[in-house]
């Protein structure tokens, strides 16, 4: 049986609490398609790609961490958008995006399910300063070492990370927030943990993890962000019964 758009979309900010985040983006359905879903896709980014996968699919409805519409952008439905928003458009699908609270939510968000695929045990949640609460900090589960954990990520994640070595020779507490977070490391610093794990890293990160000391690991902005969405798409699934499937566009950055 399907599900109502009117009820997933719902379903969706209740989970996830929108009014909550001060974001750079509209979080929520940003493009309405059929009324009746009967399968979701879900995915990192809204590309091209990732909507004619959709499209093949034979999908009513994409949900995806980055959508459209950030702020700063050209707002003209112009070029590459108007492409993509055709495509939606034209095959009566809908496109819903959450960012910030899908980095943030304890259970589901990609914060919350890279812990879990690293292994790594929440104790508490800086932070950033916007006063978001998307840092996440605790320990591993496993103490190791710089070189161990260096490779146990990219065992777990399918990507080596570029890494900056620290001076603790055992790690054991660690502080990690999924995506473009490099610039949040300074909190990682203030916590005294041994490592940082985050998906980018900027010119002016190396030196705050070298003069700090602080273990520092990008692994990935797509590598770290997988995991919210899929969780989401299994709980929309399970709770209404509809069909479900991620599809990963591939991404080395």
């Amino acid at each position: 049986m399907p599900v109502s758009l009117k009820e997933l979309d719902k379903a969706l900010k209740i989970l996830l609490k929108p009014e909550q985040f001060r974001d750079y983006c509209p979080n929520g359905l940003q493009v309405e398609g059929k009324q009746n879903i009967y399968k979701i896709i879900s995915g990192v980014t809204a590309s091209m790609a990732l909507i004619e996968a959709a499209i093949e699919e034979r999908a009513d409805f994409i949900f995806v961490h980055h959508g459209y519409f950030w702020k700063g952008e050209n707002p003209t439905i112009t070029g590459l958008k108007k492409a993509r928003l055709e495509a939606l458009i034209q095959n009566n699908i809908s496109l819903c995006a959450y960012h910030l609270p899908l980095d943030a939510h304890p259970k589901l968000g990609n914060n919350a399910q890279l812990a879990e695929i690293l292994g790594f045990v929440k104790q508490t949640i800086l932070d950033d300063d916007e006063g978001h609460p998307i840092i996440f900090l605790g320990k591993l589960t496993t103490p190791m070492s710089f070189d161990d954990l260096s490779l146990h990520i990219e065992c777990k994640l399918n990507r080596k990370p570029f890494t900056i070595k620290g001076k603790s020779s055992t790690i054991k507490t660690i502080a990690w927030c999924s995506g473009g977070a490099q610039g949040l490391i300074g909190r990682a610093v203030e916590a005294q943990v041994d490592a940082y794990v985050t998906g980018e890293v900027s010119e002016q990160t190396v030196h705050i993890a070298r003069e700090s000391g602080l273990h520092f690991f990008s692994a990935g902005h797509h590598a770290t962000e997988r995991y919210g969405v899929q969780a989401v798409g299994s709980y929309l699934s399970n709770n209404f019964d509809i069909f479900h499937k991620y599809i990963d566009i591939d991404n080395p950055a």
